[in-house]
């Protein structure tokens, strides 16, 4: 891996945790609010799971591997 393409991972990995941690304030927010919105909690909460396990993948190609 280049140090291009691998600033440009640290960057997108960056971006998404910002967005990870948006969406959890967002979701507490609506918890919090009466008559929330069920679907768009669910929703939310689907779009968090997703960007984590895409965090996931974006760090385990940034850990370069150890053969033991």
């Amino acid at each position: 891996m280049t140090k291009e393409e691998e600033g440009e991972l640290r960057a997108q990995l960056a971006r998404l945790q910002q967005e990870h941690r948006d969406l959890d304030s967002a979701i507490a927010a609506l918890q919090e609010a009466p008559g929330a919105d069920l679907l768009q909690v669910q929703r939310l909460k689907k779009r968090k799971l997703h960007l984590r396990d895409r965090i996931s993948f974006i760090e385990d190609q940034l850990t370069p591997d150890i053969i033991a």
